[in-house]
Parts: structure tokens; C-alpha cells; sequence
């Protein structure tokens, strides 16, 4: 009879907040976002964050991006604290390992398709000829093989939103944060644009985490979660 191998080691993680708290001032009070909260993303996973407004979602998603430090905690990017790294390796994580999508698209209007998707290209360093490649690739995987040469003002909300998606897929982030992706969009539109991000989830294995109110979108990903007074339930 053969032995039974050793376990299988447990998946490394890529993300992981460790009692993480945010708290502002105002108006001379100390008001408490998020509370110690912890929580685990590995690779490939798709995440659904709930809740009301104005509970601090975006809040959450701004300090797993990067993008805010929290008043108490650790956020590990492949098991290093983000908020301790100098601001050059912080700003090429945020370039390279990280996608932004938000609820308003916030392409820049002179720009067609193709020149705000490259965006993030061109920031890293790559030749423009490189860039555009790239950028003509990822537009093809959103539907927009079309659209290229349209500026935002040309697009339908839903076709921007796409372009939003791409320029966020641009460098092959290991990490998607969405902020109410759907949220400014038509019924239709939006489960077209949840679609597209669950399919870039399975077959890019990009991980994703999404704050939405979409319940569709919610019941679609692998993990739901709301948060409610501060903490994830």
C-alpha cells in the first residue's frame, strides 16, 4: 500500500488585512470606520463586499489598494506590509499589481479608447509601441476591437466602462478593486459589465474584489461578505 504524500501546503495569500482600523476626526469627534478587521484574498478569488452606504466600503477598498493607509493594522501584499514600503515600490505595486475599477469611469475625455487604456503603460516605462499593443490586446478581450479609436464622449456608458476595465487589466495586475462597478449603469449595461469581470476572473485568475449593491453580481462570486458597523460579517 502506498504512504500518503505530505498535506498539501496551504495556498500562499496575496492579500491580508490584519485588524485593520480606520477612524477620522471631525468636528472634534473620533468617528470609527472599520474596526480590527481581518481578512484573507488568495489568488484567483472573487470577492462580494455588501452593505449600506456610506458604512466604508470604499473606505476598505481605498486601503487594500494602497491608496490610504489605515489608522491601526497591517495590509500584506504578498506577505509585505504595503504601508512600510518607500513610495516608488508602493507607487509600482499600485501600477503593477493592482487594477482600479470605479463606479464613475474617469477616462480622460480627449483621449479615444485606445490612448486612456495604454495609460498605465506608458507610466511603467513601456516603448509607446509596445503600449499600444498591449493596450489593442486588452480592448479585444472587452468586446471594444471596435471602439478603439472613439473618444469617451462617443462611448456608451456601458463601452466606457469596458475601457475602464481594460485600462485596469493593462499591466496583468494580480489584483482587481471595483467600486460599485455596475453602480452607474442601466440593468442591462451592468449585467453585461458584471459578466465581463467574472469572465476576466476565471480565465485571467486575476483576483477580484468588488463592492457593489448588485445582488446578481454578488451571488455570482465565490465569496460574500457586508459590512456592517465597521466589521466584515
Amino acid at each position: 500500500m502506498n504512504s500518503p504524500g505530505p498535506p498539501a501546503a496551504p495556498e500562499a495569500s496575496l492579500l491580508t488585512l490584519e485588524e485593520v482600523s480606520k477612524s477620522f476626526h471631525h468636528h472634534g469627534e473620533v468617528i470609527e470606520v472599520l474596526k480590527g478587521i481581518n481578512l484573507t484574498i488568495h489568488p484567483g478569488d472573487s470577492v462580494a463586499i455588501m452593505g449600506a452606504s456610506g458604512v466604508g466600503k470604499s473606505t476598505l477598498l481605498n486601503i487594500m489598494g494602497s491608496l490610504d493607509p489605515p489608522s491601526r493594522g497591517a495590509v500584506r501584499f504578498c506577505g509585505v506590509n504595503m504601508y512600510e514600503m518607500d513610495e516608488d515600490r508602493l507607487m509600482r505595486l499600485r501600477n503593477r499589481e493592482i487594477g482600479f475599477v470605479f463606479q464613475f469611469h474617469h477616462l480622460l475625455p480627449e483621449l479615444n479608447a485606445l490612448e486612456n487604456t495604454l495609460m498605465p503603460a506608458l507610466i511603467a516605462r513601456h516603448s509607446k509601441q509596445h503600449a499600444i499593443k498591449m493596450a489593442e490586446e486588452v480592448l479585444c478581450k472587452v468586446g471594444l476591437e471596435k471602439r478603439m479609436a472613439h473618444r469617451a464622449g462617443e462611448l456608451s456608458g456601458g463601452e466606457q466602462q469596458r475601457v475602464a476595465i481594460a485600462r485596469a487589466m493593462m499591466m496583468h495586475p494580480r489584483l482587481i478593486l471595483g467600486d460599485e462597478p455596475t453602480g452607474n449603469l442601466d440593468w442591462q449595461t451592468g449585467q453585461e459589465v458584471a459578466g465581463l469581470l467574472l469572465r476576466l476572473n476565471r480565465e485571467e485568475g486575476v483576483a477580484m474584489v468588488i463592492a457593489t449593491h448588485n445582488q446578481r453580481l454578488a451571488e455570482k462570486m465565490s465569496k460574500q461578505m457586508e459590512l456592517i458597523d465597521g466589521q466584515i460579517q
